[in-house]
């Protein structure tokens, strides 16, 4: 047999065995009618796990029995004999019972039954037919039986999609080694959707779906990507209010008491670290309430195995609140587990794991600024974009976002190319993108300029982007150009960034502005050489992280609401993932200056994350 067929049968026993687990685990004790010392001692070797006697003696009390009484034993032997993975000998039980002899309740559990018989046996429309049922009259301890029962019935009719719905749901209210099963068939199911079909579908659900984070993640393994919900919030955490004693308070603010920062601080990403938390300690010190929590550091180590470590320490050492960890690997091990503490993670995992609840995930995504950068682009009629990019694999994710946010609103992308890492020379790069937006209506030998209707989008560090800008004009190509954040340095340099002369980009408000609540920039970078250059924007991300304790709670259950932040306007959405509306700079005399109306609060400002 083929490695790939072995695979697929175990695969297939492993969620046979997820399914009897599961209705192992929505037992809720014993279900006899008659409470007599043969029943007692029955239930007893099911609960103690002997369960080949357990299910003869229930046969022997059907045997002994007569009317609802001898159906309630039936019943009882064949749920006993299904959690034991013996579906033949469940089918041989519940064929003998008379429906009209049992209650509601057990006229359901006899239907889920026949149901998983029914999917064993290959009839997929009696399965159909049996769960076809008021979904409000099902009692608690069964919901999850049932549900994984209609999953496995719409796979089984060819109905992947609908399956892979039903398994969302389910993922939030499973555990372990079941939830890990669950969300492997998510991920098979979807698998078998072509591109096409995943994002017609995405595009018909509510932006809440359970399924959507899936449907990404899955698009993400192809090299593809859906287009971004831009959050648009109206209203400003912390309106100064009333209480009951007429004091005044700050709406939505509730500080934790204790908080764990769980970064890695040694290793390769240290530095990060290092800005991230001298951030978060600059915001703290500024903090002058008398609600400020308790700090502690915890070394996060270089592996998720490592950073499992120090939250299980933080959680035993008295913490009421988590921040971190940083690495990707870590933050999607870590939302895998069951979070006694809450934790605000600074990234987000590329296993699509969305954060358990009361959690949320923060970071600084590149595809984030290349969705924002299509919503400028079109916000300023810009149609028709050129699209160029570094190289690297946050470049790669920038690129996609742009091209799924314009070409989702009605824009197009007309030449694409990326720059070789060592090259210096463009032409033949610039040339593949971005000639169909050249203007030569003026004759050969003319200066040309881009229509009105045309831009172009770069994703790169500055040192490609100041080779880049001068050989653009060198083209004739004169299109105005967006970037990400990647593009600018961070600090003062004119002579250099002279060639970036009118090249817009987003980036952390605070790089730019005073923000309220949050120190001076230029009195903290003389102080802090983590504040300075491209940790600047680290530096704000932590203040940022510091800010959000208090607000968390309140943002998640407030879509409508925002922080002004130092790294950009931040807002949650249902999912748990905080996203940030950017800042618009632009380069002038190689300066960076905010772009007139950056700076305006929500919801004039385009764009997020």
């Amino acid at each position: 047999m083929p490695f790939s067929a072995r695979l697929s049968n175990c695969l297939k026993l492993l969620i046979v065995l997820t399914a009897l687990s599961l209705g192992a685990c929505m037992s809720s004790g014993p279900m006899t009618r008659a409470d007599t010392p043969q029943a007692r001692q029955a239930e007893q070797l099911a609960s103690e796990g002997d369960l080949d006697a357990a299910a003869r003696q229930f046969l022997a009390l059907a045997e002994d029995s007569s009317g609802g009484a001898s159906a309630h034993y039936r019943l009882r032997a064949a749920e006993v004999l299904r959690e034991n993975g013996d579906l033949d000998g469940a089918a041989r039980a519940i064929k003998e019972i008379r429906r009209n002899r049992l209650s509601a309740d057990e006229s359901f559990r006899l239907d889920l039954i026949d149901a998983e018989v029914s999917l064993e046996r290959g009839d997929a429309e009696r399965a159909s037919l049996l769960l076809a049922t008021n979904e409000d009259s099902i009692p608690d301890r069964l919901r999850l039986r049932y549900s994984e029962l209609r999953a496995r019935t719409a796979s089984a009719r060819g109905d992947r999609f609908a399956a892979a719905r039903i398994r969302a749901t389910l993922d939030a209210e499973l555990d372990g080694h079941d939830r890990d099963i669950n969300r492997e068939q998510i991920i098979e199911l979807l698998g078998a959707l072509d591109d096409a079909t995943l994002k017609g579908r995405a595009y018909s659900l509510r932006p809440d779906d359970a399924l959507l984070p899936w449907i990404e993640q899955s698009l993400k393994l192809r090299g593809q990507t859906l287009p971004r919900d831009v959050p648009r919030p109206q209203r400003p955490v912390g309106t100064l209010i009333p209480n009951a004693d007429n004091d005044l308070r700050r709406e939505g603010f509730h500080a934790p008491r204790q908080v764990a920062l769980i970064l890695p601080l040694n290793g390769p990403v240290a530095g990060v670290s290092q800005s991230i938390l001298d951030g978060f300690f600059a915001a703290y010190f500024s903090d002058d309430s008398r609600e400020r929590p308790q700090l502690r550091t915890y070394d996060a180590g270089k592996s998720p195995e490592d950073a499992l470590a120090a939250y299980a320490q933080a959680v035993g050492d008295g913490a009421d609140f988590g921040v971190g960890p940083i690495l990707r690997e870590a933050v999607g091990a870590l939302f895998r587990q069951a979070l006694p503490v809450r934790v605000l993670a600074l990234n987000h995992p590329d296993t699509g794991e969305v954060p358990p609840h009361g959690s949320a995930e923060f970071g600084l995504l590149p595809d984030a600024e290349g969705a924002q950068a299509a919503e400028r682009m079109l916000g300023l009629g810009i149609t028709r974009a050129a699209l160029i990019g570094a190289q690297t694999d946050w470049a790669e994710r920038a690129g996609r976002a742009f091209r799924a946010q314009f070409e989702s609103r009605g824009g197009s992308i007309v030449g694409e190319s990326r720059l070789p890492e060592s090259a210096f020379n463009y032409k033949s790069e610039i040339l593949q993108a971005a000639s169909a937006i050249a203007d030569t209506s003026s004759g050969e030998g003319s200066a040309r300029s881009a229509p009105a209707d045309a831009g172009i989008f770069i994703s790169m560090r500055p040192q490609q982007a100041r080779l880049l800008v001068p050989q653009l004009k060198l083209a004739g190509i004169n299109a105005p150009v967006f970037a990400t954040s990647h593009v600018n340095a961070g600090e003062l340099n004119a002579a250099l960034d002279r060639d970036l002369n009118g090249v817009e980009f987003c980036d952390a408000t605070w790089l730019f502005s005073p923000v309220p609540a949050r120190p001076d920039r230029n009195a903290i970078a003389r102080k802090l050489a983590s504040a300075n250059g491209v940790g600047g924007r680290l530096f704000a991300f932590g203040m940022d992280a510091y800010a959000l304790l208090p607000y968390m709670d309140w943002l998640l259950a407030h879509p409508e609401t925002y922080l002004d932040g130092a790294s950009g306007q931040l807002a949650a959405d249902s999912f748990g993932r905080i996203h940030r509306v950017l800042t618009w700079a632009r380069f002038v005399d190689g300066v960076t200056q905010p772009v007139q109306g950056a700076l305006d609060p929500l919801p004039i400002q385009q764009g997020g994350d």
